[in-house]
């Protein structure tokens, strides 16, 4: 019985080793050529990015290179899209508030296009108050630039030593006039060469004695519009003492462009508004339209006059004048003011190639005329296309978060808003005075510290300083400034009247979203802000769209999320 249970185990430990063979031996094979085909499948088809920074992608899960966070997943729904392309979802796209329209020919046989200049100096009536002798200056009657003086008031007192030999000469040929009639004529005529009145000559022959600080009268009646002498100064025959301008006559000086030359010639009546007079029209006509184009700006001056007499336009006033198209002018394809993008000579919109994909395309057009609340199109759009009308500077900020062709962003990479004065075509350039400009940094200081508030997370202080600041954006849309810039600061006030009605901090968050990104388009075309700006940009805010602020300081300090995320984000740009 022993022998037999040896030989029973010892065939059953063969048989199990045989079995265990070839079942685990040939699953191990199958387990290990699965596993190697399943890690293939997820290396090929998953990337992984960093939520801070959405340039990075990895084909396995780790830390961002970059900022040190866990890389997430990434999403894939923009390959296969071009440079000038970004896809939105609609949720997206409803948050925004994207609107499209068709781009269509518009005809309309009483159509005006409006064209925006400046009131000027009539230098044909302006006049150089000169000296005709040489001498010093020992007293100024004119205290300021802008004073009004008439014909014959005094403006000044010289010391002139020819002048004074002159008056002894007269005194002398006074008492020889009898015996020496001709010398007496010569002497006298003399001081009428040096522009003294008869009535002055026959004051000195009276009172018998020389006037040392000879008095200076003016020639015209004007305005004071420049003074160029101190008191003090030693003065040479035919220096100018002070220009005087005529206000009777003024001139307005319009900017025409090359597709509106057509529009104006010599002669022509141009119906001139102001907003400092509503209600009032001037009429003026065309006296000038200048032969050489601006290489620059591609554009060209066309000067009208206008009958001042009442005095109510003064040089500097922003004015307007409609200009009335012909039939054959008017058949263009057009698209609202709010789809266009603007920086340095590009315009920008965004279309939609195809209605059903939420997927939109940079564009860089060519505009003409700006009629009635519409951009005439030159090149870069045909009738049918679909333009966002609006929501597209929240469309062009999610292309820049996506590193895409934007508005900032000319060739997909990072870019930078450093800031001077630029020549801006037609209508696409801001002008303000500089009393709105003024005004401007009243209200950029105020955002400022409303920035500061979010950052704090202090939802009261929020509110109280958006209620201050849409009052201030009210007083700036009084001022004077073009159609973009008066588009514009309408849309501030609007935005800051909206979130100075809310009373939570996230409504509050939202809303300053896009008043930041108008306030930053604003302020890069102001010419006098006080101080340096830092555009900042969190990639996270927005519902991970992206969003921009303004900051004085180059730290970050995020007003998107405060406490929970206060140094998300980094430096795109600068305003100087």
């Amino acid at each position: 019985m022993k022998k037999e249970n040896i030989i029973y185990i010892g065939v059953a430990v063969v048989v199990g080793l045989l079995v265990g063979y070839l079942i685990f031996g040939n699953g191990a094979d199958i387990t290990n050529e699965d596993e190697h085909d399943h890690s293939t499948e997820i290396a090929s088809d998953d990337m992984w990015t960093c939520s801070m920074h959405p340039q990075i992608m990895q084909p396995e899960s780790g830390s961002c290179p970059i900022c040190g966070m866990d890389l997430i997943p990434a999403d894939n729904a923009g390959e296969g899209l071009m440079a000038n392309q970004i896809k939105m979802t609609e949720n997206a796209m409803v948050l925004a508030g994207v609107e499209t329209v068709m781009v269509g020919s518009g005809v309309d046989s009483k159509d005006h296009v409006k064209v925006s200049g400046k009131v000027a100096v009539n230098q044909e009536s302006d006049a150089v108050q000169s000296a005709y002798f040489d001498g010093r200056i020992e007293k100024i009657f004119i205290n300021f630039e802008g004073e009004a003086i008439r014909k014959g008031q005094k403006l000044a007192t010289i010391y002139a030593p020819v002048l004074v030999s002159a008056q002894q000469e007269l005194l002398t040929a006074a008492n020889l006039k009898e015996s020496q009639p001709q010398l007496y004529k010569a002497v006298r005529n003399k001081l009428k060469l040096w522009k003294l009145s008869e009535a002055q000559i026959n004051e000195i022959e009276s009172a018998g004695q020389v006037l040392e600080n000879f008095p200076v009268y003016s020639n015209v009646s004007g305005v004071v519009s420049e003074i160029m002498m101190e008191e003090g100064d030693y003065i040479k025959t035919g220096s100018p003492l002070l220009k005087v301008a005529n206000l009777n006559s003024v001139w307005t000086i319009f900017d025409a462009y090359e597709n509106q030359l057509s529009l104006f010639k010599e002669g022509q009546t141009l119906n001139v508004t102001t907003k400092s007079y509503p209600n009032k029209t001037f009429p003026a006509k065309v006296s000038f339209v200048s032969p050489l184009l601006n290489k620059n700006t591609r554009t060209l001056e066309v000067r009208a006059e206008l009958d001042n007499k009442e005095g109510l336009l003064k040089p500097g006033m922003f004015v307007q004048a409609e200009v009335e198209v012909s039939n054959h002018q008017n058949e263009s394809l057009t698209i609202p003011e709010s789809a266009v993008l603007w920086t340095g000579k590009r315009s920008l919109v965004y279309v939609q190639p195809n209605p059903d994909n939420a997927i939109f395309e940079m564009r860089e057009v060519e505009l003409g005329n700006l009629r009635n609340g519409s951009y005439v199109v030159n090149s870069g759009l045909k009738s049918g296309d679909l333009v966002v009308a609006q929501g597209t500077f929240t469309v062009d900020a999610a292309a820049q978060l996506q590193g895409k062709k934007s508005m900032m962003n000319q060739d997909g990479t990072a870019s930078t808003m450093n800031h001077d004065h630029v020549d801006m075509p037609g209508a696409m350039k801001m002008e303000f005075s500089p009393e709105a400009q003024s005004k401007f940094n009243d209200l950029l200081n105020i955002y400022l510290d409303l920035k500061d508030a979010l950052v704090a997370s202090d939802q009261e202080r929020t509110q109280v300083l958006t209620q201050k600041a849409a009052r201030i954006a009210s007083e700036i849309n009084n001022l004077e400034m073009d159609d973009m810039g008066k588009s514009h600061l309408s849309k501030l006030k609007e935005q800051l009247t909206n979130m100075a009605s809310k009373s939570s901090l996230a409504d509050q968050r939202e809303d300053f979203i896009l008043l930041s990104q108008n306030i930053i388009q604003i302020g890069q075309q102001m010419n006098d802000l006080e101080t340096k700006l830092y555009v900042q940009h969190c990639p996270m805010a927005n519902n991970d769209k992206g969003a921009n602020w303004l900051s004085l300081e180059e730290e970050i300090r995020n007003p998107y999320y405060g406490d929970a995320m206060l140094t998300c984000g980094s430096v795109v740009g600068t305003i100087n």
